[in-house]
């Protein structure tokens, strides 16, 4: 199936309040145009260096994601134009994030990333850190930030009934956030779950932005 098609047949998947993010990270521009020529705006990049050199070669009214784990040294290629910042994971590099969206004269849409696998290796706040860091008020001063939700993910298994456990983890971790410091916040509305194999559960557990790639533009070469 051609890129256009599959992300035609998504969206005529999707409900309409869901997100489809690209994920485009390895593949070439001629891939994202196919995309673009689509419809599709919204990309997800997971490698700085790659996401800089995109935004400079393509349409400038694409909205980049930037989906992966961010070193806070690598904040500033980035911050002139990014769109959301999807795995924010520690209060260092929320600060960062804020120091250089002032430099831009931004403020920058960020999601806190939460550990809800069961594998070590993925990165995320825990609920308790996040209860201390808000009880605390640091979050408060940042005035170039902009947290608008959560992102999580799943860990890598067949096993569905975990994957809706995890997803359904962060759609209460979310509530529980709206519902204690953000009440007030309306643009504080996003749940980042849900990837190739298993967006379909992660929008049945309220997710309101799937990353999917490799259903889009097929299996990376890396």
């Amino acid at each position: 199936m051609s890129i256009a098609n599959s992300i035609l047949k998504l969206k005529e998947f999707l409900p309409k309040e869901v997100t489809l993010v690209a994920v485009s990270k390895t593949k070439p521009n001629s891939d994202i145009m196919e995309a673009y020529n689509a419809g599709q705006r919204v990309f997800g990049e997971n490698k700085v260096q790659e996401l800089t050199q995109k935004y400079e070669e393509l349409p400038k009214d694409i909205a980049w994601h930037f989906i992966g784990h961010l070193q806070s040294n690598k904040v500033k290629y980035i911050a002139p134009f990014v769109s959301l910042l999807h795995g924010v994971d520690s209060l260092k590099l929320l600060k960062t994030i804020d120091k250089e969206a002032r430099k831009n004269h931004r403020v920058i849409p960020c999601l806190l990333q939460f550990h809800i696998a069961l594998e070590s290796t993925k990165f995320g706040f825990s609920m308790d850190e996040m209860e201390d860091i808000m009880r605390g008020g640091s979050i408060a001063e940042l005035k170039n930030v902009n947290i608008c939700g959560v992102m999580g993910m799943a860990t890598y298994t067949d096993d569905q009934t975990q994957i809706a456990k995890e997803f359904e983890e962060l759609s209460n971790i979310f509530n529980r956030l709206k519902n204690t410091y953000f009440k007030e916040q309306g643009n504080f509305k996003e749940i980042s779950i849900g990837m190739s194999n298993d967006y379909a559960i992660a929008i049945e557990k309220g997710s309101t932005m799937i990353r999917v790639g490799s259903s889009i533009f097929g299996e990376r070469n890396y």
